[in-house]
């Protein structure tokens, strides 16, 4: 129980009995489409592995993310979680979650930063024995504000591309103090989730706020790593023009030779349509980039921090702003020009008004990925020193088969002659 005072997501509502069934509703119709998770349901209720710890999680709560929170509890654990982006909470789903005798949820959408923070720390009065985070803010304000919680923290998992950067740079200068997953980067997160999911939720969430098309459209995209990788997939699918922006060579030639327009930023924005950020890092368009935007462009960000879009330096430009429409704010700068933010700059797949984040199967896989982590956690986390770890490849390969049997796809299995073979030196030609 947490001993804070910010109080969880009920406090908020007006109806929380009406939010609690509609969000009911979202995580059953996004449960439907989660086999890997439905599978993972039946030996978590059986076999309790995770029965005696507290997970607790900072992650865009909606439905699917609700299907994992409710698996750990299934599984026998304790649960608390809070959002990790202020925008992203849908609030009833947030409510049904809180409904479960095993889970508290303190995720509200719309907080301001303070809010944010104090969220956090609810969900860290629970003393979470293993934490579970998109971000990277819960292990932060773990080793900052809550260092006396380290010794019984068994280990953590980290969702997002962001996060990861963040923990590798913590355990470079030795700050990391208990190990921690990085499901972001393995293949059934990373191929996926970060390709398919960041493209097709991205773009479709843009094209529902604006109500516009890509085809014959000027898209650029900046970042070239799995990300930037498939939303230029799928915007060229649907008859953009694509450019790339890039600071890695080996990523710009591999976009050039994937057939993209390669460009830097301030000759891409001066002919785009749509600039999408993907890239995790800070000032990826900024003041110069604004001179030479045309009227009408799109900004949208699909990273985790509302850092990558100068909205700073684009606020002290612009003569006036104002709500264009539901999700996006126009900025008008003194020779007339019109430059459109979506999502006030935040992640726009899950933070657009009526964004609703990757597709359910996307998140299957990561979030059975994350599921298993738990697991291992819990089994066998005295045997991980402090610091960043690769997800184990036979955790990956189970929520690989199992996603595999699910839709009836068999494949084929390697003889033992064809595995000594690969596990020797010695044969030549």
């Amino acid at each position: 129980m947490s001993k804070s005072a910010y109080p969880p997501v009920a406090s908020h509502l007006d109806d929380p009995k009406d939010a609690v069934t509609d969000g009911r509703r979202k995580m059953d119709w996004a449960l439907q489409h989660m086999p890997i998770l439905q599978s993972l349901r039946e030996e978590f209720e059986a076999n309790q592995p995770l029965d005696g710890e507290t997970v607790g999680m900072a992650m865009h709560v909606e439905a699917k993310t609700a299907n994992l929170v409710e698996l750990l509890a299934l599984g026998g654990a304790e649960v608390a979680i809070t959002g990790c982006n202020p925008l992203s909470t849908h609030d009833d789903v947030s409510a049904a979650l809180d409904a479960h005798e095993n889970i508290t949820s303190y995720a509200v959408r719309g907080v301001d930063d303070d809010e944010y923070y104090d969220a956090i720390d609810a969900v860290l009065d629970h003393e979470p024995t293993i934490t579970v985070d998109d971000g990277m803010d819960m292990i932060a304000a773990i080793h900052e504000d809550h260092p006396d919680l380290i010794d019984t923290i068994v280990g953590g998992c980290e969702e997002t591309t962001t996060g990861v950067h963040r923990l590798r740079a913590m355990d470079d200068d030795g700050a990391l103090e208990y190990p921690v997953f990085a499901v972001n980067d393995t293949p059934m997160k990373t191929l996926f989730d970060n390709v398919h999911g960041t493209g097709e939720s991205s773009l479709a969430t843009i094209s529902m706020t604006t109500n516009l098309s890509f085809a014959g459209k000027n898209v650029v995209v900046a970042g070239y790593g799995y990300c930037g990788k498939g939303v230029a997939k799928k915007a060229a699918g649907q008859n953009a023009n694509v450019t790339v922006t890039e600071v890695d060579p080996r990523k710009a030639l591999e976009a050039h030779m994937e057939g993209y327009d390669v460009k830097p930023m301030e000759a891409a924005a001066a002919d785009a349509d749509l600039i999408l950020t993907t890239t995790g890092n800070r000032d990826v368009v900024v003041d110069e980039h604004f001179d030479v935007m045309p009227d009408g462009v799109l900004l949208a960000n699909a990273g985790h921090f509302d850092i990558e879009i100068d909205l700073v330096a684009l606020e002290e430009k612009a003569v006036d702003n104002y709500e264009a429409r539901d999700g996006v704010q126009a900025y008008e700068l003194p020779d007339g020009r019109r430059l459109n933010v979506l999502a006030e700059g935040r992640l726009v797949n899950l933070a657009a008004p009526i964004a609703l984040g990757h597709p359910v199967e996307v998140m299957d896989q990561s979030f059975g990925v994350q599921a298993v982590c738990v697991r291992e956690l819990t089994a066998n986390g005295d045997t991980y020193a402090a610091g960043v770890h690769d997800v184990p490849d036979e955790l990956d390969r189970e929520i690989a088969e199992i996603k595999l049997d699910a839709e009836g796809v068999d494949h084929d299995s390697l003889s033992d002659k064809q595995r000594e073979y690969l596990d020797s030196w010695d044969h030549g030609t």
